[in-house]
């Protein structure tokens, strides 16, 4: 007689045992399996899964770090911008009970810090001081980019790092000697200047915050510019320019990117300077004090307009906001415009 499965031999053992094979495994779910390999399918945990799934498609893995870093990322950085808006939006008296949205609406704030305190001339002193230190800055790392990128002469590796090195020493370092220095009468400054020194003046924020933030220009663009071909160059050369002709007109052009990086990088450090512009200034927007001091003057002797505070920071950051994503389209424009075939 034939079973459904298998036939049998004379001693009950079916066709498939008699010919060497193993008999099938009855698993949890009432099928079978050959070798047992269901009961190890079983045994693994969500775990195990996961591990086999990221091994065999890694391109989902890293999607999903990306979206967590970027998520992360955004959220320790807007949020801090977020929280300026709902205090600014808040009416003062009622901060005590912000916890994700504004206690009120109060959007007078934003006109409000302009008629408390001229709030437009301190981010006028901000703009030049900024703008004039990473013009100097660019001017002088770029002819000291060139020569360290695209000249030889002796020491050259020492000396750099010995302008690297001036970027390791505190502000605070430097104080002392420039506070003695821009508050010393100056004959020769005397016909400009009514007293003759530095101080309440942009040259004593320009000069200290433009020698702090050269030596990281300078390694910026040192090298972009040692990634220029020499032949670029030469063929400069050989029409009749001379090396400063042939920097401006195709070394800077093709480093464009480092440029711009160097540039912006200047300008936002300057721009939220306040060491040398809370010292060397007596914070009257007259005399040149920066965005900083102007958020701070509505910090009174018996209370603090914290909405005011909260308004002007946004506002300040505007400029710096505008100026990054502008940026960012050069950089990337400069990039793809400046590659080279070899």
């Amino acid at each position: 007689m034939k079973s459904n499965d298998h036939d049998t031999t004379r001693d009950g053992r079916t066709d498939f045992e008699a010919e060497g094979g193993r008999p099938p495994t009855r698993i949890a779910d009432g099928g079978t399996a050959l070798g047992g390999s269901g009961d190890a399918e079983l045994k693994r945990g969500p775990f195990s899964r996961w591990v086999e799934s990221s091994i065999q498609n890694p391109e989902r893995v890293y999607k999903a770090m990306f979206y967590v870093a970027a998520i992360f990322f955004l959220f320790t950085t807007l949020f801090p911008f977020y929280w300026l808006l709902m205090v600014a939006l808040t009416p003062e008296g009622q901060l005590q009970d912000i916890i994700f949205t504004p206690n009120g609406f109060n959007p007078g704030a934003f006109f409000e810090v302009f008629e408390v305190l001229p709030f437009h001339w301190y981010m006028f002193n901000s703009f030049v001081i900024a703008t004039t230190s990473t013009i100097l800055v660019l001017v002088v790392a770029s002819l000291a980019g060139y020569a360290f990128g695209r000249l030889e002469f002796p020491a050259k590796t020492p000396l750099m790092l010995l302008v690297l090195v001036v970027s390791f020493f505190p502000p605070a370092a430097f104080f002392i000697p420039l506070n003695d220095l821009f508050n010393t009468p100056v004959a020769a400054l005397e016909p400009i200047l009514s007293n003759g020194t530095l101080y309440n003046t942009p040259g004593a924020m320009v000069i200290p915050i433009s020698a702090i933030f050269m030596p990281l220009s300078i390694f910026i663009l040192t090298t972009f510019y040692a990634q220029i071909p020499d032949g670029l160059e030469d063929a400069a050369r050989v029409e009749g320019t001379t090396r400063l002709g042939a920097l401006f007109r195709v070394i800077i052009p093709l480093s464009a990117p480092g440029v711009a990086t160097a540039g912006v990088l200047t300008f936002i450090a300057v721009y939220n300077e306040f060491f040398f512009s809370f010292l060397m200034t007596d914070g009257q927007p007259q005399n040149w004090a920066p965005l900083l001091e102007g958020i701070l003057g509505y910090q009174g002797q018996y209370e603090i307009l914290f909405n005011l505070m909260a308004a002007s920071s946004i506002i300040g950051v505007l400029p710096v906001a505008i100026l990054v994503i502008v940026a960012q389209e050069k950089i990337v424009s400069g990039l793809t415009a400046g590659a080279l075939k070899e």
